[in-house]
């Protein structure tokens, strides 16, 4: 698996941060990252569905 290094607002990482742990819903920030990249890629594919668009192209 690929390691990447992005910059975050304070404000968003605290936000993210209420989600992780033994008390959230993710094991650590990478695993709710991944999610979060995931649905955002899901919600463009719809995007792109409802208009036309196709992403094997």
């Amino acid at each position: 698996m690929a390691k990447i290094s992005v910059e975050i607002p304070d404000e968003l990482l605290a936000d993210l941060d209420e989600h992780v742990g033994d008390d959230g819903k993710f094991v650590n920030r990478s695993d709710a990252i991944r999610a979060s990249i995931r649905k955002t890629l899901d919600v463009l594919d719809e995007i792109d569905a409802r208009h036309g668009r196709r992403g094997d192209e």
